[in-house]
């Protein structure tokens, strides 16, 4: 279609649905998220523009994104064009255990939770501390000590808010940091500001980093029935898988969620997730039952449960660095060779000196100016696998990467707790204790009834069990992002842990991991607080 061939009437048509009428880069406008979907759908079937498309096709016939995706997705089953169409929800007041089955996804969402660092989680809603109360455990004779085993968690986190936040302050005093003084730019220690405005800064960013360091403290109180709040911006194909794994769960909160979730969704994306509930998305739940079902029954046959108490990080499985380089350096030079198949590539750099590949890598590492300038592809090609078991607390920030395998286990207190050194220093271990210790009497009982159900109970202390296989690219990413100076202390310790475990097996190659931060900081937050408040300022 000639742009100029369109007439006034069409263009002031168009203006409405289009960013432009002229240029041949626009943006699609029109209010209607199916609308948009079609169109991008049905531009691949035929040789017409897309402005000419909605006028022919779309404009006067309402119901025509609609009946397109009818047909296409429920027809043809074709999949693909369910991406097309996307969508956003905030879901508020759902558990951190519903909201790790929700984050479990990892192609097509992306998530924004609240966080444990910068909220306190002490306020009440009619008179009750805001976490999950299951129905099943609710309906049965579990349904006091629930109650109370919960609130107790809750009473010790948030009668310890304020001592925390004055001892952090007593051990890291303000006198001792320096600030940026807006007269001469530079920074200087608080005693030495004088100007009023660098005076309420610096009291801004201490008392922000602070907070954060003892709210990080104490979320180990916490139990995985808080309820928290989610945002997910996805696309419907993602949408829709989501509806199914959450309709085939076997918690109740789950269940209810997948039903408000697509309710919602039907005002925006409906005929992307029309199937979710119907006769496809049925038989897809049955699947997903069956798995764990058959899963289950196999594991009891064949596997002895040995629970073992305490943190672990260990690398478990990786390959030789003479086969990684192999690997990476073949993965490298592939592109850039004309005409030559991997094979013949592979044969020819197991050919090079091993001082040669070393060489090569160092090329690589060298021209890495900042942890943004991520590693190519080539090293996707060698992988690690860890086994993990870490506090709950930590491992809802770890479960974040999506560009790698992670499996996980149910939450339970089988592996005992991580009790932080500041707990003790302030004199509250016996409180700390006394919470984990009846977290574990009240899960151990209802467990044996509500497996599933008993999750909602336990503390974020708890450590967890999962192991996670990634290649080294998305350890470079994970290990430098982990370590920076704002990073919880707990993810921080086990992220270096990760890579002085990968330096020893593969010294050469592991130094592409050029920004991983091993030191230990007073105020983690501190400097981010420095920088957000400068950024206000200007």
């Amino acid at each position: 279609m000639i742009l100029s061939e369109f007439t006034i009437k069409e263009r002031k048509t168009l203006s409405e649905h289009f960013s432009n009428t002229e240029d041949n880069v626009f943006a699609i406008i029109t209010p209607r998220q199916v609308d948009r979907g079609a169109l991008m759908s049905r531009y691949s079937r035929t040789d017409k523009s897309m402005r000419k498309i909605f006028l022919d096709e779309f404009l006067k016939n309402k119901n025509r994104g609609e009946e397109f995706y009818d047909r296409v997705l429920l027809e043809y089953g074709d999949d693909s064009v369910a991406e097309l169409g996307e969508a956003q929800i905030a879901i508020e007041g759902l558990s951190n255990i519903a909201v790790k089955k929700i984050e479990d996804r990892r192609i097509g969402l992306s998530y924004l939770e609240k966080s444990s660092r910068y909220v306190t989680w002490n306020k009440k809603e009619n008179g009750k501390y805001r976490f999950y109360r299951d129905e099943k455990i609710m309906n049965s004779k579990f349904a006091d000590m629930y109650e109370d085993s919960c609130n107790f968690s809750f009473d010790v986190y948030s009668k310890n808010i304020e001592p925390m936040v004055n001892y952090i302050r007593e051990k890291y005093p303000i006198e001792k940091y320096s600030f940026k003084d807006s007269t001469d730019g530079k920074e200087k220690l608080f005693s030495k500001l004088k100007k009023e405005g660098d005076i309420k800064s610096a009291n801004l960013i201490y008392r922000g980093s602070t907070k954060a360091k003892a709210l990080d403290i104490l979320r180990g109180l916490l139990p995985a029935s808080t309820l928290t709040n989610v945002g997910i911006t996805g696309n419907g194909r993602a949408f829709e898988y989501l509806l199914t794994v959450l309709g085939s769960s076997e918690l109740d909160e789950e269940q209810k969620l997948a039903s408000k979730i697509k309710k919602e969704l039907e005002t925006t994306i409906k005929s992307f997730v029309k199937r979710s509930d119907g006769k496809y998305g049925k038989a897809f739940q049955k699947y997903l039952r069956d798995v764990k079902d058959t899963s289950r029954s196999i594991t009891l046959k064949e596997i002895k449960s040995n629970p073992t108490v305490g943190a672990i990080t260990k690398l478990t499985d990786y390959e030789s660095e003479k086969q990684a380089l192999d690997k990476i350096i073949t993965s490298i030079m592939y592109e850039q060779s004309p005409s030559t198949s991997y094979q013949n590539i592979m044969k020819q750099v197991k050919k090079i000196p091993t001082e040669r590949k070393i060489k090569i890598i160092q090329e690589f590492t060298k021209i890495r100016s900042n942890k943004r300038h991520r590693p190519s592809r080539a090293f996707e090609n060698t992988y690690y696998t860890f086994d993990l078991c870490n506090n709950f607390g930590m491992f809802r920030d770890l479960h974040r990467h999506r560009a790698l395998t992670l499996e996980r286990q149910m939450l339970t207190t089988d592996h005992g707790y991580l009790l932080p050194k500041e707990i003790k220093t302030l004199g509250i271990e016996k409180d700390f204790k006394e919470c984990m210790n009846n977290t574990k009497s009240t899960f151990e009982k209802i467990r044996k009834k509500f497996p599933e159900q008993g999750q909602y109970v336990v503390n974020f202390a708890y450590n967890y069990p999962y192991f996670m296989k990634l290649n080294l690219r998305e350890a470079c990413h994970l290990i430098e992002l982990r370590t920076i100076p704002q990073g919880h202390i707990d993810y921080r310790r086990v992220a270096q842990e990760m890579y002085k475990q990968i330096n020893k097996v593969h010294p050469n190659l592991s130094k592409i991991m050029k920004f991983v931060d091993l030191k230990e900081y007073d105020l983690e937050r501190f400097e981010a607080e420095k920088r957000t408040e400068e950024k206000r300022r200007k």
